[in-house]
């Protein structure tokens, strides 16, 4: 059967893919005020893209974002995706609606580790792409050796002959400019827009087809209620159009379109009809999810499901029981940690939600110890408190055999750690991949380990090596189980009483390994405190004050000296804890305890386990 397609000349859609820090957003910024996007007299923040406060804080990219402008009468596009693994599922459907990609690239540090995961996805769905090669001013820029290792790149990942045919263009996002040969200095970023429009196909156009197009991302307006987003594959869309929804069971519901609205900017502007090829966000589906079809109600068409990476980790969340719940935030109950878990399994396709036999603890699965963090942080944010366990790494069984998540690690580290790194990734029998030496000098590592041994890695390298490390890691692929998980090589001081620490007491306790609180801070009897420098747990009194007498030693109170507590950030809190031991969370405090605050009833636990 012949197919009719056609193209449209009017739209280009398009993602950007880049590493962490490789200027994405500023260069998105650039674009969005060089095509006059804002008003002149206009207040824009840096980074207009990263809109969650999460993103402006860690410089990453969480969400996905569609923004677009318009050059030459064409309307471009833009969809800002995430760099990291952990973000597959946001990943898997931004570039379901795209036509091509810029991969944007530092001029100094070349193709990063998540660059590789998001240009595997765009060159499996036979994307082109424009090589971005970004900082080209700065005076420690290797453009050419650069340029090598990305055409190396989509070799290894196995790019058609068309894709590495890539046009190259050079920029330098906080100026603003582009050129495509360096020799001759660009003045803005029209090189850049010039080559998209030849480069970037038009969307194809089903033009024989019934109006259809397949939902890949969700919002919600207080107004509106639920917006479907996705791009129109064939035929146009109005407003107040009777449509029909078929979720992902099969089943079909009617509905009709309420409101219709279209990118502009940053912002959405409603409008009376759609045409396909653009990008379109449809109000008036109550029950819409992600992976659904929205069609035309007479000739319907559905179309396949937006395949998502399965979850790789999980982990135990619950309601806070230890005995400062309440104080610095909402006291959750069970029902409200349920019902905010699922209504973020509505738009975070990459979360599992399971209830368990305890009706205040969940079991949450993700793709990743960032992923399932960044839900942590921003419950915390929303006022919540919540207590999670150790994260646990997912096992499958494929053709009867078990198979684990591995991941490719890329680690960045001054040549006098060299021994530290080969020692540490040796104990977790990571298997070497490659080695080379940077620009500026230090040693550029690469290994392939299981999931399950990485726990913990990061931040003890960072000790190590004076926090000189640069670590990246990233999903791989799953392979047969091989060994036994790593032992625990340290164990916790556990506070043994209630009250306020003293620095009478913690300069005691420090003698015993590394405290993780200073004086003058209140804990609990069964709160961990600290790293004990042994592998066993050391019951200690953090609260213990000096004996009076009217006997004084002169200057003794004076000599008291502590070192710095170690402040555990929510990463490394879960890298930290072990199977018997919780993450406290709330609006203000991140806390370390046992799962089982008394002595005895973790004397018991130990037997009955």
């Amino acid at each position: 059967m012949n197919i009719m397609m056609t193209k449209t000349q009017h739209h280009r859609n398009i993602a950007i893919i880049a590493h962490v820090d490789h200027g994405k957003t500023t260069l998105v910024d650039a674009m969005l005020h060089q095509t006059h996007t804002f008003r002149d007299n206009q207040e824009v923040a840096e980074r207009v893209m990263d809109s969650m406060d999460l993103e402006r804080e860690r410089g990453i990219t969480i969400k996905a974002k569609n923004a677009s402008i318009e050059y030459n009468g064409v309307k471009i596009n833009i969809v800002d995706t995430p760099g990291h693994a952990d973000f597959g599922g946001e990943v898997e459907r931004t570039l379901r609606m795209v036509d091509g990609v810029l991969l944007l690239v530092d001029a100094k540090e070349g193709p990063m580790p998540q660059t590789k995961f998001v240009l595997r996805k765009a060159l499996a769905l036979g994307h082109r792409a424009i090589v971005v090669i970004n900082k080209v001013d700065r005076p420690d820029a290797r453009i050419a050796e650069v340029a090598e290792k990305t055409f190396d790149l989509f070799f290894e990942l196995g790019a058609s002959d068309e894709q590495l045919d890539f046009p190259l263009v050079y920029t330098s996002a906080t100026a603003g400019t582009a050129t495509l040969d360096m020799s001759q200095p660009g003045k803005d970023l029209s090189p850049l827009f010039e080559k998209v429009l030849d480069t970037i196909p038009e969307p194809e156009i089903l033009s024989e087809d019934p109006m259809h197009m397949l939902i890949l991302a969700l919002d919600y307006n207080q107004y509106k209620g639920k917006i479907g987003i996705g791009k129109l594959e064939a035929g146009s869309i109005r407003r107040n159009q009777k449509i029909l929804q078929i979720k992902t069971d099969g089943t079909e519901r009617f509905w009709t379109i309420t409101d219709l609205l279209v990118f502009k900017g940053l912002k959405r502007e409603s409008v009376e009809e759609v045409y396909a090829g653009d990008i379109v966000a449809i109000a008036g589906v109550e029950d819409i999810k992600i992976g659904e079809t929205i069609t035309d109600a007479e000739t319907p068409k559905r179309m396949p499901p937006v395949d998502i990476d399965e979850p790789t980790m999980q982990m135990t969340f619950g309601v806070n029981t230890g005995p400062f719940s309440g104080r610095e935030g909402q006291a959750t109950t069970s029902r409200m940690l349920r019902e905010r878990l699922l209504k973020e399994c509505e738009t975070n396709v990459s979360l599992r939600v399971q209830e368990t036999e305890s009706p205040d603890q969940f079991l949450v699965a993700g793709r990743g110890e960032l992923h399932l963090a960044i839900l942590i942080e921003t419950m915390r944010r929303e006022g919540l408190e919540l207590q999670v366990s150790q994260p646990v790494v997912l096992l499958k069984e494929i053709n009867g055999v078990p198979m684990e998540p591995v991941e490719i690690v890329s680690i960045e580290v001054s040549s006098q750690f060299s021994g530290v790194v080969m020692e540490e990734l040796g104990r977790r029998r990571g298997v070497w991949q490659g080695m080379h030496e940077t620009a500026h000098g230090a040693l550029h590592y690469t290994f392939l380990v299981a999931t399950r041994n990485l726990f913990g890695l990061k931040s003890l390298l960072m000790t190590r090596t004076n926090g000189t490390i640069i670590m990246y890691h990233r999903f791989e692929a799953y392979e047969p189980v091989t060994s036994k998980p790593l032992e625990r090589t340290h164990g916790s001081l556990v506070s043994m009483m209630a009250g306020a620490t003293t620095a009478y007491a913690l300069n005691n306790v420090q003698e015993r390994g590394t405290l993780f609180v200073g004086p003058g801070v209140d804990v609990y009897a069964g709160m961990v405190i600290g790293q004990n420098s042994r592998d066993n747990d050391l019951e200690v009194n953090p609260a213990k004050g000096k004996k009076l007498s009217n006997m004084r030693a002169s200057g003794s109170d004076e000599q008291i000296i502590l070192a710095p507590p170690v402040q555990m950030s929510l990463e490394a809190a879960l890298e930290y804890i072990g199977p018997d031991e919780l993450v406290e969370v709330t609006p203000k405090s991140i806390r370390l305890r046992k799962r089982y605050l008394t002595k005895n009833e973790r004397e018991r636990a130990a037997k009955q386990g």
